[in-house]
């Protein structure tokens, strides 16, 4: 049985980005781009896709559950254990873009997937970061 939303544990990166939300959401959204600075995928943005996150070490399952272009992201991210939810949030800015992840769902008797989304995400954006300076 899982535990109620306010017992379980959530993951928060952010990052101020010198890029427009339209550039951003093209590196969350296309599979190419996601390849580089994420993991391999067969992601469509479209309402209740599914998809996965594929490397060297398994993959994650994932279904697309809200997608407003250039603002907001969210999809589902498991395996047999683990039953979460990824939302990328983008925010227009002076400067460029105010860009949110929250990874939320993690019992507090999953240390190992809160632990690996703790140091995971602010790699992948920081890969993200890089992928998005070299980009047109």
């Amino acid at each position: 049985m899982n535990a109620p939303l306010s017992e379980a544990r959530s993951v928060v990166v952010e990052r101020e980005l010198p890029h427009p939300p339209q550039k951003i959401w093209r590196a969350l959204t296309q599979p190419e781009l996601m390849e580089e600075w994420l993991m391999k995928s067969d992601f469509v943005a479209a309402i209740d896709h599914r998809f996965s996150f594929r490397a060297d070490w398994g993959h994650v399952d994932c279904q697309v559950l809200k997608l407003e272009p250039h603002r907001t992201l969210s999809y589902s991210w498991g395996d047999s254990r683990l039953e979460s939810i990824v939302t990328w949030t983008l925010r227009p800015t002076a400067t460029g873009t105010h860009l949110m992840l929250e990874q939320t769902g993690f019992r507090h008797d999953q240390p190992r997937y809160f632990q690996g989304a703790t140091e995971g995400w602010p790699r992948f954006l920081g890969r993200l970061e890089t992928l998005l300076d070299g980009m047109d």
